[in-house]
């Protein structure tokens, strides 16, 4: 995601864009074929070995089957929340970037109000869930404090200053709200995305080689959509804050030592995959 400025009408959640909990994104059929890759995440282990080939099968299919792919990881983005924060019925969930609204549908699913907010028309597809808000991750059109959770879910690689936000997503967070952040960082395997992992040799040569292998562009283009961000930095910023707690930084897929590879100076770059930040607000 590479927000566009947009302007701060610093307003609550619309009444009109409250969900209907249990209803469904018009733009999906509402009752998918099933697939191996749509088993059941509730329950997983987390982390476990089980739950990580679950995951890293649907990812295979990701090109193919969209729906299932993004429906699994939702499933197990909104567990991740609830095991940090409890459930999230009736509770103010604001998705940040999350594109075609697969977390959005599947916080309302389990009866929070929740809120999209995408820049990129065409992320949102043609038919978004009720209530998306076209507007920019920098400057969100909410008022402070707002949010019992802050979500986003591999954004923070695509926006060019980070730092600015993530102090956005606190900005909108009740204190004591739950912040979940999670991103690829460029030294991981996935690191170059869809012409990944020839990024180790240079972005440049990884797209070319991409655009030959394929016969189209690459969607993502380094310092334009897509951006090096590496762990160590990013968690020193974090913790240099007064207005959050970590409360986890950990690989979001690993299956097990999940929280002990994020420790480790130099091999987390590389081994981490995907950081999982998990954040409280303080006033």
């Amino acid at each position: 995601m590479t927000p566009a400025r947009g302007k701060n009408t610093n307003a609550t959640p619309s009444p009109d864009a409250s969900p209907n909990p249990g209803g469904t994104n018009p733009a999906r059929p509402s009752t998918p074929p099933p697939t191996p890759t749509q088993l059941p995440i509730t329950g997983f282990k987390d982390p476990s070995l089980r739950r990580s080939l679950a995951l890293f099968q649907a990812f295979r299919q990701e090109q193919a089957d969209p729906e299932a792919c993004y429906s699994l990881l939702a499933r197990d983005a909104a567990n991740q929340v609830e095991a940090y924060d409890g459930p999230v019925r009736g509770r103010t969930v604001v998705d940040i970037g999350g594109g075609g609204g697969y977390f959005t549908d599947e916080f309302r699913r389990r009866g929070a109000h929740g809120y999209l907010f995408e820049p990129d028309m065409r992320e949102l597809g043609p038919k978004p869930p009720q209530g998306a808000v076209v507007a920019d991750g920098y400057l969100l059109p909410l008022a402070d404090a707002v949010a019992d959770v802050s979500f986003s879910s591999n954004v923070l690689e695509h926006v060019a200053d980070p730092q600015t936000f993530l102090s956005e997503m606190v900005r909108v967070t009740k204190p004591g709200g739950l912040i979940y952040v999670s991103f690829t960082n460029w030294l991981s395997p996935w690191g170059g995305h869809e012409w990944a992992p020839w990024h180790y040799l240079g972005a440049e040569r990884a797209r070319a080689r991409y655009s030959r292998r394929t016969g189209r562009p690459a969607k993502h283009t380094l310092g334009e959509n897509l951006f090096a961000v590496h762990i160590g930095p990013t968690l020193r910023q974090v913790r240099a804050r007064d207005d959050v707690k970590v409360v986890s930084a950990r690989s979001r897929y690993w299956p097990f030592l999940a929280q002990a590879v994020a420790k480790a100076p130099g091999l987390r770059e590389f081994a981490t995959w995907n950081l999982l930040l998990i954040l409280r607000r303080y006033p």
